[in-house]
């Protein structure tokens, strides 16, 4: 098994941030911006990616239908993945992709976003973190498991392979890839720079 994260690593930007931005008319980013400040302020001394990101989440998508946004995050990949993905990681990707290893890619960003990237690249597995939706399948603006950043990357990784996992290589690019890279045999830290 090879596993990658994604936001920054196979990416030159955080995903979530571009797809958000992407969907949201400008008016209602701006507005949305503004009802973010205090838990962005918040987030200066508490530092939890988990939280602010679930309240972006809850600000720009509670209440979206689950099919509605899968389906915007098909067209979102569509448009955006040549000008997001990295070819230098990419051409690593595809190398990997010679040897017969397991791809997985491994992120904190929403699945049902990152998911059609996979789809594309041809990923063996997404781990990644899971939107709630509600009795109407509605996004409602929480996670369904822990932000799959830090300790919780091994977690996920162990919880879908087994305890006995091998990872040949591991890719990331910030602090929330350590425990994933300690595990590989191959650790890889900031190694793609290229831009699209």
């Amino acid at each position: 098994m090879v596993a990658f994260d994604f936001d920054g690593t196979l990416t030159v930007k955080d995903s979530y941030t571009a797809f958000l931005k992407w969907r949201t008319p400008r008016g209602r980013w701006l507005l949305g911006g503004v009802r973010l400040a205090p838990a962005a302020l918040a987030y200066l001394f508490h530092r939890d990616r988990g939280r602010i990101k679930a309240a972006a989440t809850k600000v720009y998508l509670a209440g979206v239908g689950r099919d509605r946004l899968e389906a915007d995050a098909r067209t979102f990949a569509e448009q955006h993945s040549r000008s997001l993905l990295r070819p230098d990681a990419v051409i690593a990707w595809k190398r990997w992709r010679k040897e017969r290893v397991r791809l997985v890619i491994v992120t904190a960003s929403p699945d049902l976003v990152v998911a059609p990237f996979a789809r594309g690249l041809g990923a063996d597995d997404l781990l990644g973190t899971p939107l709630a939706f509600d009795e109407r399948d509605r996004v409602t603006g929480a996670f369904a498991a822990p932000n799959c950043r830090g300790p919780e990357k091994v977690v996920r990784l162990r919880a879908a392979f087994g305890p006995d996992l091998r990872v040949r290589a591991a890719y990331g690019d910030t602090g929330g890839d350590t425990e994933m890279l300690g595990i590989a045999e191959e650790p890889y830290f900031r190694v793609f720079s290229g831009k699209p």
